[in-house]
């Protein structure tokens, strides 16, 4: 019998609270009706996974696939409209899904290196960009994506929860980062479909492309939004590079040139991102925000 992994039931509890714990009592007949819908055998889940269940699986004719559950929410279900869109075009391709339910069956991707596990950061600077490129369109005409601007009340959800301050978080990197998101939103370049979360784990390596992006948050913005996650990742690990900040700053000029994009939005964005994500993790897990906050403090001088 297939069972989701403690950590993760753990998550799922305290990111959606009664409805995560009632979707966890009904993950024996979700993955059961599954794999008779698709004509699946599932196999144990991946390892490190975080807000939702994933697991490989076959089908009659050996087929390799994989199969992704999680609580029904806009958010998955941004994610499968924006698989949708992108076609296989830089990304993994969606072969079915269920938005009600909250299944998708996608693509095997092969070996499914992450992009985390590249030494050479160059070239998965490089790489990443790569996929940005094959990405970015701009948005169909009839679509349910949403924009950046939502995802900045994020902030309002922060001061409204600590009386108008900023709890845990350093008042002056919060002040900043909400003067910057502001101003960035204003004078944003023609918008188009983003990933939203593209940081080195959500990138894979297949063998359809030699690399592709999983995950996608399915949100529209301009381009150079885009790069605020890869500049923040891999976290914890990045805080260990030595004169990070260095490393950032080569990282902002790489991306820069390859994307021909302004420098300074791309690290405004990735300081602005770096706060917000810090308080995401708080909102859900009341901990975990540290390592966000210490790379907003990095970019803060990029």
């Amino acid at each position: 019998m297939t069972v989701i992994p403690a950590g993760l039931a753990r998550t799922i509890s305290e990111v959606h609270g009664e409805a995560g714990r009632e979707w966890l009592r009904r993950f024996p007949s979700l993955i059961h009706d599954c794999e008779q819908r698709w004509s699946l055998k599932i196999a144990l889940p991946f390892p490190q996974l975080s807000y939702n269940f994933v697991a490989p699986a076959q089908q009659p004719d050996g087929t390799e696939v994989v199969v992704k559950l999680g609580v029904p929410h806009p958010e998955l279900t941004r994610e499968i409209d924006a698989l949708r869109f992108y076609a296989g075009q830089g990304a993994v391709r969606l072969l079915d899904a269920d938005s009600a339910q909250g299944m998708l069956l996608l693509e095997h991707l092969q070996p499914g290196t992450l992009l985390s596990l590249l030494t050479d950061d160059e070239e998965a600077t490089s790489i990443a960009a790569s996929v940005m490129r094959q990405m970015w369109r701009p948005a169909p005409a009839v679509h349910h994506f949403i924009p950046v601007s939502d995802w900045a009340a994020g902030f309002h959800r922060l001061r409204q929860q600590f009386g108008g301050t900023t709890g845990p978080l350093p008042s002056n990197l919060v002040e900043q980062a909400e003067a910057i998101f502001a101003d960035l939103l204003d004078s944003s370049a023609d918008p188009v479909v983003l990933h939203g979360d593209l940081h080195h784990d959500n990138i894979l390596a297949g063998q359809r492309q030699r690399w592709l992006a999983i995950a996608p948050k399915g949100v529209i913005g301009e381009p150079a939004y885009e790069v605020g996650a890869l500049l923040r990742n891999p976290i914890p690990q990045l805080l260990e590079i030595p004169n990070l900040e260095r490393a950032l700053a080569r990282r902002a000029d790489q991306l820069a040139q390859e994307l021909e994009l302004n420098r300074e939005r791309i690290v405004g964005w990735g300081f602005a991102q770096a706060v917000l994500s810090a308080w995401w993790s708080f909102e859900d897990h009341a901990s975990g925000w540290e390592p966000a906050i210490a790379c907003a403090d990095v970019l803060a001088h990029l």
